[in-house]
């Protein structure tokens, strides 16, 4: 599909360069334009359904991405106060089993460094930084970006992968601040030699506790280990990047169990992130300008899709693009069509797993003694309809 002008990204994070390679890949020229001074990913690990390997397979990247990544044999969940096993769920040859593809995790900066090498590697892609979009106006020929400098960037669509407080999206939809949570995350990684053998675990682990959780893994082929401790907290503080309070950490966590309390002592330095989503929208597009991944469709990390579903938009808006001969309104319209109802489910059943995971009272006795029966669908099973995902060959056929 040749076009004079290029696809605008607004955006360089993973669901920014996956549409940059999806549409690139299809012979559109892309550019990608990133606010920050270089390209790179903050943040610490991820986890990737079998739905996100579907894509990578489809899209030519499962060798780069099992380089780097770490498949955990199983999916667990422990009582943080008792110890007690709630459920555990054996992954590896079990997943692909059930789905074609296995279940994994990743450092988030070493997939955000697949996709960035993957559209280096293609012909037609601009990658720009000290980019930031400020503005944006468009008619029936395509868009005009004002950058923060001032200088005007012509393209023949804008797609705005700009993350939760997207600019384009308050243009767009207009639905004002994203919706805190409640809930913040401290995150860490320690390298292995620093992680007592007695506190490693191979699984995907997850400690739920009253209003707090805290998960481990490791990640890079076993080389770290990954935590992430969450609990509720009236603070607030916008971004990523912000130091935690180590006090505040500790007397959440006071009830744990020993080697809970063990393993967050081995962190000296946190990061800190409030949790925020957004209500879903069934309408993210005007025109030639549309959304994707967070900007589109914000979700608590709960379920562990955020960068899974934007890795999905940018196929199926490839896939729509593909389906109407280039013809971006029409395409748009068509691509969130197929997105709004299946990222909604994703948006609210990671809030309601947010509830199970800080039960307490009857609803933590009720979620571990139904859990624990083996006769209900728990976490991974229960997800089928999610890691089934989406096949790309079938889109709009």
């Amino acid at each position: 599909m040749p076009s004079s002008s290029s696809v605008l990204v607004a955006g360089g994070g993973i669901g920014g360069l996956a549409a940059a390679y999806v549409l690139a890949r299809q012979g559109l020229p892309v550019t990608v334009l990133e606010q920050s001074s270089a390209f790179g990913e903050i943040g610490a690990g991820i986890q990737l359904g079998p739905n996100i390997f579907r894509m990578f397979e489809y899209l030519g990247l499962t060798e780069a991405v099992n380089r780097v990544a770490y498949f955990p044999p199983g999916l667990g969940m422990n009582d943080v106060r008792t110890g007690e096993k709630v459920v555990r769920v054996p992954l590896g040859d079990t997943a692909r089993a059930a789905y074609g593809f296995p279940y994994g995790v990743i450092y988030r900066a070493d997939l955000h460094q697949v996709f960035l090498d993957a559209v280096r590697a293609l012909p037609g892609v601009t990658l720009r930084t000290a980019s930031k979009v400020e503005a944006f106006e468009q008619d029936g020929a395509g868009v005009r970006v004002t950058l923060s400098g001032g200088e005007v960037v012509e393209g023949a669509a804008l797609i705005g992968a700009d993350g939760l407080w997207s600019r384009v999206r308050e243009s767009i939809v207009g639905d004002g601040k994203p919706r805190v949570s409640g809930h913040i995350a401290y995150r860490a990684v320690l390298k292995r030699e620093d992680v007592p053998r007695h506190l490693w675990n191979d699984d995907v682990l997850l400690w739920g506790g009253e209003k707090t959780h805290l998960v481990t893994y490791p990640l890079r082929r076993g080389e770290l280990f990954n935590l992430v401790a969450v609990f509720h907290s009236n603070k607030y503080d916008e971004g990523w990047n912000t130091f935690g309070d180590t006090a505040e950490l500790n007397e959440r966590f006071a009830q744990a169990v020993p080697q809970v309390r063990e393993l967050l002592g081995k962190i000296e330095t946190w990061k800190m992130w409030v949790l925020c989503d957004r209500e879903p929208v069934s309408n993210w597009t005007r025109g030639r300008m549309t959304l994707l991944g967070d900007a589109a469709h914000p979700m608590l990390q709960y379920l562990a899709q955020g960068a899974g579903q934007a890795i999905e938009d940018a196929v199926v808006l490839g896939a729509a693009l593909r389906h109407t001969g280039g013809q971006f309104e029409q395409a748009f319209l068509l691509y969130q069509q197929a997105r709004y109802l299946r990222t909604g489910r994703v948006q609210l059943t990671s809030r309601f797993y947010g509830d199970i995971y800080h039960a307490s009272g009857v609803a933590r006795e009720l979620r571990n003694r139904m859990f624990q029966s083996g006769q209900e669908s728990a976490g991974f099973a229960g997800l089928k309809w999610m890691y089934e995902g989406i096949d790309p060959q079938r889109l709009f056929t």
